[in-house]
């Protein structure tokens, strides 16, 4: 797919669209997507979850923290990237859209075999220059390179 697939979506470095927001924004314009992935605690997903009205999943991950659960979240995001590849509409956001999403997104970009740091930097330059707010959330990134995306390229 050569355009994006949703208003503000990025196009990570191995070329799958993804959009990234804060759910604290209105919806953009334009078509929905067709999964999405959502990163908050239980008062965020009770706040925004009538109005997902898409396939959707959440991952327990509270604002300015790392996620509960490392594992599921890296699956999740294998999940949202997979269904990306194959041509979905996809969209990953927290509260903001920047520390939480800007992670996630930062974490998807190690797919395409850019170390962490240069994943964060990607992230920046691309999504939104404070995204990764978190040095903790850089840890994060770091270990999805090397556990997740590290493992998925020896394959």
């Amino acid at each position: 797919m050569s355009s994006a697939p949703l208003a503000g979506a990025v196009r990570l470095p191995d070329g799958v669209w993804v959009r990234g927001r804060g759910l604290r924004r209105p919806l953009p314009a334009g078509d929905l997507p067709d999964y999405g992935l959502y990163l908050g605690g239980s008062a965020l997903r009770k706040r925004h979850e009538p109005s997902l009205t898409w396939p959707h999943d959440w991952v327990f991950w509270r604002d300015g923290l790392l996620p509960k659960d490392w594992g599921l979240t890296a699956r999740r995001l294998l999940d949202l990237h997979e269904r990306a590849r194959a041509g979905q509409a996809v969209e990953i956001a927290c509260h903001g859209g920047l520390g939480r999403t800007g992670t996630a997104l930062a974490s998807l970009a190690t797919l395409s075999g850019l170390s962490s740091r240069a994943a964060v930097r990607w992230t920046r330059d691309h999504y939104h220059r404070r995204a990764v707010e978190m040095p903790w959330q850089r840890l994060y990134v770091s270990w999805f390179a090397r556990h997740v995306a590290g493992k998925r390229a020896e394959k």
